[in-house]
């Protein structure tokens, strides 16, 4: 039996991290694509890393659950780090909230239930999530603590018509449930944090550079401090280290890595962009 660590969501960030804390340990690696999750894997077992893929939807309690049986054939679990979900671009309202809001919440439920002690979680969440004003503090609340399964059918939540601002909301969610479930998870003596990156430079960004709203990309790169995109392993050095023995007084936290990007949209010359966001 090994110690384990689950990544769900097999993109570039993802695997980025998977390498740099999977050395001795199983990895599994699931994705709603079965064949992303075995392209990761081989990617990992050439690298010396053991492996098991396994198809896994985040929008499904039942997912998830069979998810973490598999997982715990292996051994006990000592990480999870979630890296799935959907952008606005990508899924209407209704995909957006079900994966990235309710799946990720979900998720932080069940793992905070079997995480080893000292053990530890990682949420990719986004910038995103930080370009929404701030909330009344009883939606906050809702967010952080409501039962999982009344979280789509918060009013403020179920209004929402439009995929940015779902995507927003859902990412915004992200941090408070880590927040609040670092309670709970400090009781089993691990540690939850999420992580807001910005523009990162994977397949899907390069699409996009590439693609009719690339110039606004350019753009926007340009306009922040950093002058430039980040990349995969800039936020797997930080998941590395918040899931490392060094990281053990830091939980519940989230932490925004965009190259000054959120500095830029408030303060800065991204100004322009309140008017679209």
């Amino acid at each position: 039996m090994k110690e384990v660590i689950v990544l769900i969501g097999t993109g570039g960030i993802g695997l980025a991290i998977a390498r740099r804390v999977g050395a001795g340990k199983h990895v599994v690696l699931a994705d709603l694509k079965i064949e992303n999750a075995q392209a990761a894997a081989k990617t990992l077992d050439d690298a010396g890393v053991e492996t098991s893929a396994v198809a896994a939807d985040l929008a499904s309690r039942e997912s998830i659950l069979a998810l973490i049986d598999h997982a715990r054939g292996f051994g006990e679990i000592r990480g999870v780090v979630c890296a799935a979900g959907v952008s606005p671009s990508q899924a209407p309202v209704s995909t957006i909230l079900k994966v990235d809001l309710y799946g990720t919440s979900v998720l932080l439920e069940e793992f905070g239930k079997v995480i080893a002690e000292g053990g530890s979680g990682i949420v990719i969440s986004s910038q995103s999530g930080h370009r929404l004003p701030a909330l009344p503090e009883e939606q906050n609340a809702a967010l952080a603590t409501a039962p999982t399964e009344e979280l789509l059918a918060l009013p403020f939540i179920a209004s929402i018509s439009d995929t940015l601002k779902a995507y927003q909301y859902a990412k915004r969610c992200n941090v408070l449930r880590v927040m609040g479930e670092a309670t709970k998870w400090g009781r089993r003596g691990a540690t939850v944090n999420s992580i807001s990156p910005g523009i990162v430079i994977t397949p899907l960004a390069n699409d996009e550079l590439r693609g009719p709203r690339g110039e606004g990309y350019r753009k926007m790169i340009a306009g922040m401090p950093a002058g430039r995109a980040g990349t995969p392993d800039e936020i797997g050095d930080l998941a590395e280290f918040l899931m490392s023995s060094r990281g053990r007084w830091i939980t519940g936290a989230d932490f925004l890595i965009d190259g000054g990007c959120t500095a830029s949209y408030h303060y800065g010359e991204l100004q322009y962009l309140k008017a679209t966001h």
